[in-house]
């Protein structure tokens, strides 16, 4: 089985819905791909930038190159505000990985784009920018032995640092 990495970063969002009436909204990003509940991953809270978040947080994934070939394989990206009494959603962004890999490929495997924050059916408020890269088809085996000997470089044999 083949796969390629793909680095991804969130960049920033503006014009976003204000979804706080009393205090600042405090955005962060979840990052979901092809609806994988373990490959979730998100962003830090933007605490200053209210409804034009910026975090220039960078996430890195194993993709399989069947989800590339296929245009049901989804980027999700929602957008939440931090609250105590629970988070408040705001948006997100659909894009198809097929899609994204088709787009950069002429150009040489990355792209900076920006999409609308889509809410349900509503009228989209705002936009979200990211950029992403993808890396050279390899073997998952490959992959993995990589990954395993990147993990024993940076912990040692004793485990975490």
């Amino acid at each position: 089985m083949e796969c390629r990495k793909l680095e991804l970063t969130i960049n920033s969002a503006n014009d976003l819905r204000g979804v706080r009436r009393m205090f600042n909204m405090k955005v962060y990003a979840k990052v979901l791909i092809g609806g994988n509940q373990e490959m979730e991953k998100r962003t830090p809270v933007d605490k200053h930038g209210r409804t034009n978040p910026a975090w220039n947080y960078t996430m890195k994934y194993s993709i399989s190159e069947q989800w590339l070939e296929h245009h049901g394989t989804m980027l999700v990206i929602k957008l939440y505000c931090k609250r105590k009494l629970g988070d408040r959603y705001i948006g997100e962004v659909h894009q198809s990985l097929k899609q994204l890999y088709d787009y950069a490929s002429p150009l040489g495997g990355s792209a900076v784009v920006c999409f609308p924050v889509q809410m349900g059916c509503a009228e989209s408020q705002g936009q979200l920018c990211f950029s992403y890269r993808f890396g050279e088809k390899v073997a998952i085996e490959k992959l993995m032995l990589a990954e395993n000997i990147a993990s024993f470089l940076v912990t040692g044999q004793g485990g975490a640092i």
